[in-house]
């Protein structure tokens, strides 16, 4: 039994367009305010100020195609962006700068968003020319270090979504994919080599996330079905847990960095959230008019200021304070 819909503690409005993607950036010194990134249809990032939740900025650098993935690097004053425009934008946003400072084309037209890992060296996992393919990119050369293809006999079709992680320093990054076909796989990023692969769901895989401590995983498609996955002690994919939800259509998935709070977009303009260790139903948000697209937790360090953002085609962010105790 889910717990009545609480109200937003405050949205953010005057974009103009669907909001595709949401990215935080909170952990900071002081006085340093935290800020909330927001990509849009018509191509415009915005750049929200969450203590005046007024956009400091708005950054156009993609041609007005839409903007629908984006990230900033550690020192925050760099921002990468992904596009239809099949381009990745480096921003340099330091002194109030809005300056493209590279373009790396990317090479096939899809749905595959990036996904950056910040470790001892920043990588980024991109969409490869072939729509089923990945690269892998060492951000400090902008040289492909790793390219991952699945073999003729894996019908897997596109490549949907990515996330890249590192399981401990020194190791080898891994990744995991979700295609076109339902299927995850896990790639061994330095090595090339597929490690593992599990059909979850029936249609395409729209999103994932994983919990690297807790060795696991979340997926979410046009399914009415939250599928939960994990790695055993031989890195094979397993079915862990499928939660049934109301209405079909997984946007987006994302869990809190504290690992207790499981969040995720509804095609039925709703998002849910979930207790992370046993997949339990908490609670359902009901404030957006139309899809919500994306779900983006703050990386605030103090749990009481954590945030819960959300993204939704109705043009509007709704910013939530959703179970902030640790």
């Amino acid at each position: 039994m889910t717990l009545p819909s609480p109200d937003p503690k405050f949205d953010l409005r005057g974009i103009g367009a669907q909001v595709n993607c949401l990215h935080f950036s909170c952990n900071v010194p002081k006085p340093c305010q935290p800020l909330l990134f927001s990509g849009s249809s018509i191509g415009e990032i915005h750049v929200w100020n969450l203590s005046t939740r007024r956009a400091e900025s708005v950054l156009n650098g993609h041609g007005g195609n839409s903007v629908f993935w984006i990230h900033t690097l550690p020192d925050r004053e760099r921002l990468m962006s992904q596009g239809r425009d099949l381009q990745i934008c480096m921003w340099n946003l330091a002194e109030g700068r809005k300056e493209v400072t590279e373009s790396i084309p990317v090479g096939s037209v899809g749905f595959c968003n990036c996904s950056l890992l910040n470790t001892e060296r920043s990588l980024l996992a991109m969409p490869g020319i072939e729509s089923s393919q990945v690269y892998v990119m060492d951000m400090e050369s902008k040289k492909i270090i790793s390219s991952m293809t699945p073999t003729a006999d894996c019908r897997w079709g596109m490549a949907m979504c990515m996330k890249l992680w590192q399981p401990n320093s020194g190791s080898s990054p891994l990744l995991f994919v979700g295609y076109e076909d339902g299927s995850i796989a896990l790639w061994n990023v330095l090595e090339h080599r597929l490690m593992s692969s599990h059909i979850f769901h029936k249609e395409p895989v729209m999103s994932l996330d994983f919990d690297c401590e807790n060795a696991r995983g979340v997926s979410g498609s046009s399914e009415n079905i939250l599928n939960v996955w994990r790695l055993d002690e031989q890195q094979y994919l397993k079915t862990y847990k499928e939660q049934e939800i109301v209405n079909p259509g997984i946007a987006d998935v994302k869990i809190r960095q504290d690992r207790k709070i499981l969040a995720t977009a509804g095609w039925d303009y709703r998002v849910r959230i979930f207790g992370w260790k046993k997949v339990k139903p908490l609670a359902v948000l009901q404030y957006h008019s139309a899809t919500v697209h994306s779900v983006s937790f703050s990386d605030h360090t103090i749990p009481e200021e954590r945030l819960l953002a959300a993204g939704s085609k109705d043009q509007r962010i709704s910013l939530w304070s959703i179970y902030p105790q640790t």
